[in-house]
C-alpha cells in the first residue's frame, strides 16, 4: 500500500491525508503545527452559515488563516437556503482552496435543525442545497457524510451519487451512523461500496489512529484518502508515521519525552502568539492532556496544568513532565492551591 497524490476537483495534493475539521479544535495553531509535521490539506472548524452570515465575532474568529496555512478547507454547516447564500457572500471574501459542506455531524443540537447527519434523512434536500452550495461557489465543493441515519437506514450509496449528480467534486465519509456517533465498529463495506459507485475521489475517516489501521482502510475500501481527526490530538507525528507505512512499510516509533515535551512547547507559544496569554493557555490545556497521554506519574500535573494562568506557569509545568514534579514543591503550591 502507498501513499498517493490526491485530486478533489482542480485541487491537487501530493498527499491522501488530510486534516479533519475538529470542532474546538482546528485553529490556526493547531493547524500550523500538524503541517509543520508533514499534513498538506488542512480544514477550520465547522462554520454554521447562520452565525457565519451575521459575522459572530467566534465564528469570524475561525476563518483566521495566512500566508503558510495552504492549502485550506472550510467545512460549512446548515439547511437553510438564505443562510447559505448569505453565509457562501461572507466567504467569498476570504481565501481557500475547498468548500465542504457537512451532512454527517452527529450531535444532537445540530440533527435536531436537520442540519448535519440529519440530512441524511432527506437526501433530495442535501442534493438541492448542494446545487446551490456549487453554483455558487468559486472552489471546489466537497461534502462529508456518514454511511447513514441508523443501522436500518443505511444509504451512503443513493446519498453519494445523489452529492455526485449534484456537482460534488469529492465525498468525505465517514463509516458509521449518526446513531453510532463514535462509538461500535467501522463499516468498511459500505465506504467500498461508495467507491465503487461514484466517479469522485472519496476519502475515507472512521478511526485512522494508526499507520496499521490507516494502510486496512485504504486496502479494504479502496478510496483515495484518508481523513485524520482524532488521531491527530496529542500526535501530530501521525502524519509522518502513516506516510511511511504506506510508502515502505516502516514503522517509525513514537517520539521521545523529550520530543513530546518540545513540541508542547511549541504548541503552547502558538496558542500564546494567537490568543494573547490568557485564552492562549486556556486553550492549550486540553492538548496537555491528549500530549502526556501514556506517561507515567503525570495525573498531579494534569490537575494542575487545569488551573494554570499564564504561559510561564504552563511551560513550567510541561518542562516537570520530564521527571515529575513533588506536590510541596512552589509549582504545585501556588496552582493547586488557588
Amino acid at each position: 500500500m502507498k501513499a498517493n497524490s490526491l485530486c478533489l476537483g482542480a485541487l491537487k495534493l501530493k498527499s491522501n491525508l488530510i486534516l479533519a475539521p475538529l470542532a474546538g479544535i482546528s485553529d490556526l495553531p493547531f493547524r500550523r503545527l500538524n503541517r509543520a509535521f508533514g499534513c498538506e490539506l488542512a480544514f477550520t472548524e465547522m462554520l454554521n452559515v447562520r452565525s457565519l452570515s451575521h459575522k459572530s465575532k467566534k465564528t469570524m474568529q475561525m476563518l483566521s488563516t495566512d500566508s503558510l496555512d495552504r492549502p485550506l478547507g472550510v467545512q460549512i454547516l446548515g439547511c437553510e437556503e438564505k443562510y447559505i447564500i448569505k453565509g457562501l457572500d461572507v466567504l467569498s471574501k476570504y481565501r481557500f482552496d475547498i468548500l465542504d459542506f457537512n451532512a454527517a455531524c452527529p450531535v444532537r443540537k445540530v440533527v435536531r435543525r436537520g442540519e448535519g447527519a440529519g440530512l441524511l434523512r432527506n437526501p433530495k434536500k442535501l442534493a438541492k442545497l448542494l446545487k446551490l452550495v456549487v453554483r455558487r461557489c468559486r472552489v471546489p465543493v466537497s461534502v462529508k457524510i456518514r454511511s447513514g441515519w441508523d443501522r436500518d437506514s443505511v444509504n451512503a450509496k443513493d446519498v453519494a451519487l445523489l452529492c455526485e449528480d449534484a456537482g460534488a467534486s469529492a465525498l468525505f465519509i465517514h463509516g458509521r451512523t449518526k446513531e453510532q456517533i463514535y462509538s461500535g465498529a467501522v463499516d468498511y463495506k459500505i465506504i467500498g461500496m461508495v467507491k465503487k459507485a461514484v466517479g469522485i475521489a472519496v476519502i475515507a475517516s472512521g478511526d485512522i489512529l494508526s499507520p496499521q489501521l490507516s494502510a486496512r482502510m485504504l486496502k479494504e475500501t479502496g478510496c483515495d484518502g484518508l481523513v485524520i481527526a482524532r488521531g491527530s490530538l496529542g500526535n501530530p507525528w501521525i502524519f509522518k508515521q502513516v506516510n511511511s507505512y504506506l510508502k515502505n512499510g516502516e514503522i517509525i516509533p513514537m517520539p521521545s519525552k523529550d520530543e513530546i515535551i518540545r513540541t508542547m512547547l511549541l504548541h503552547l507559544g502558538l496558542c500564546v502568539d494567537f490568543y494573547a496569554q490568557r485564552v492562549g493557555v486556556m486553550i492549550f490545556r486540553k492538548f496537555f492532556a491528549w500530549y502526556t497521554k501514556g506517561f507515567r506519574k503525570v495525573r498531579q500535573l494534569r490537575e494542575i496544568s487545569s488551573r494554570a494562568r499564564t504561559k510561564d506557569e504552563m511551560i513550567a509545568i510541561i518542562k516537570a513532565c520530564a521527571g515529575g514534579i513533588n506536590e510541596k514543591s512552589p509549582l504545585a503550591t501556588g496552582i493547586i492551591h488557588r
